[in-house]
């Protein structure tokens, strides 16, 4: 059953108080989920292990039928109204989780034969990545590499924008990208860097090339793009077509078009 608590400054509800700072989360080897659907999606999920839940009597309700198949975890109920005063902010609809991050899987784990893959260069903002791993799901992606530099998944902001799906799609780091691509390509995948460089093969007639092998779709940094090496380790440098007088796609924007496009290739 859940533990009703009568105070914000109850000594069990320290962690929420470090709502905000994610570095301190993350060396701590913990996330912080927030919302309801996102919570739900992490109990239904059994990915990632929770460690607790602090809710307002009324999430509590919607929740309790994903709460009953964790009969040991603390679940904290404070009034929606006491949330600011553990975390520091309006806290929407008065949910928040603690999970553990458990290991990180190697990035041969994420990169299963056939399918699409996404590999993502310095995406910095955690909007974006959030998106990416949105789309992601919604498009069927096998999973998703991020090099240094890269905004973390599993940022509180991150995992909001992706409607939990960052706790659902795979994903690896790597410390070095352009080798990565290279040992991709090696498998037997074809490597699609996504640019802005008027020579590149526009994306409908690079899906038409493909011919149904496995895919990995590389995007860059919201601003410089991907790197010379990151494009030197591509086997196909591919643009979007846009109007005239249209310099850029936000990037988020641009994985979900080309993910539509290379999935009705590689099925």
């Amino acid at each position: 059953m859940p533990v009703v608590l009568v105070s914000p400054d109850d000594p069990r509800l320290t962690v929420y108080r470090h709502v905000r700072d994610a570095e301190l989360l993350r060396v701590e080897g913990l996330f912080i989920a927030e919302g309801r659907f996102v919570v739900r999606r992490l109990l239904d999920g059994g990915r990632f292990t929770p460690r607790s839940l602090l809710v307002s009597p009324p999430a509590a309700a919607d929740l309790a039928d994903v709460i009953r198949g964790y009969p040991d975890l603390p679940c904290f109920v404070l009034p929606a109204e006491d949330f600011s005063a553990v975390a520091g902010f309006h806290v929407h609809r008065g949910c928040l989780a603690v999970a553990e991050r458990g290991s990180e899987l190697p990035w041969q784990d994420v990169s299963r034969p056939g399918g699409v893959l996404l590999a993502l260069e310095g995406v910095a903002d955690p909007d974006n990545v959030g998106s990416i791993f949105r789309h992601a799901a919604a498009f069927g992606a096998t999973g998703i590499l991020l090099s240094a530099g890269c905004a973390d998944p599993l940022y509180r902001k991150a995992i909001r924008t992706s409607m939990g799906a960052a706790l659902q799609v795979p994903y690896a780091r790597v410390d070095a990208l352009p080798a990565t691509l290279h040992q991709l390509r090696e498998r037997g995948c074809t490597v699609a860097a996504l640019t802005l460089q008027p020579g590149a093969t526009p994306l409908r007639e690079a899906r038409a090339a493909i011919g149904g092998g496995p895919v990995v779709l590389v995007l860059g940094h919201e601003g410089a793009g991907l790197s010379p090496d990151a494009l030197a380790g591509a086997t196909m440098q591919v643009r979007i077509p846009m109007a005239p007088g249209t310099d850029s796609l936000n990037v988020a924007t641009a994985a979900a078009i080309a993910l539509y496009e290379i999935r009705q290739a590689v099925g």
